[in-house]
């Protein structure tokens, strides 16, 4: 049986594929941003899906990377390369081919930290592409 927050080692963690490992990723980026947002403000719903919308998305990724890159470790970096790099079987519609690929990195990564559990890792690079620490 699954249970939410169940770890598994490292070493497994890195013999998935990255494309598995963005979509955990893109899960927990998800959660991330709308606990806050909502945090952040009392909005209608279909305000809220709009703001996540736009800071989620391939291009809204890509933008925090700017200063989230500069944080990975080695580990992370090398993560992050094999989810850019990866074959995938879609495309983005609103993004460039090189957005999409970077978000995909960035979701490997954060599909990586939440699988092997550290959780607090995850938070220190979102906030700090943000511009926060």
């Amino acid at each position: 049986m699954y249970r939410l927050f169940e770890k598994i080692g490292e070493s497994q963690a890195k013999q998935l594929s990255p494309v598995t490992l963005a979509f955990v990723g893109d899960a927990v980026y998800s959660l991330y941003v709308r606990g806050r947002v909502i945090s952040l403000s009392d909005k209608r719903p279909s305000e809220l899906q709009k703001i996540t919308g736009e800071i989620v998305s391939a291009k809204g990724q890509s933008a925090l990377l700017e200063n989230a890159e500069k944080l990975f470790t080695p580990e992370e970096e090398a993560i992050y390369r094999r989810g850019r790099n990866a074959k995938k079987a879609t495309k983005s519609k609103h993004a460039s081919v090189s957005e999409y690929n970077r978000s995909t990195g960035f979701e490997a990564v954060l599909g990586y930290l939440y699988l092997t559990g550290q959780y607090d890792r995850i938070s220190q690079i979102i906030e700090g592409g943000r511009g926060e620490q």
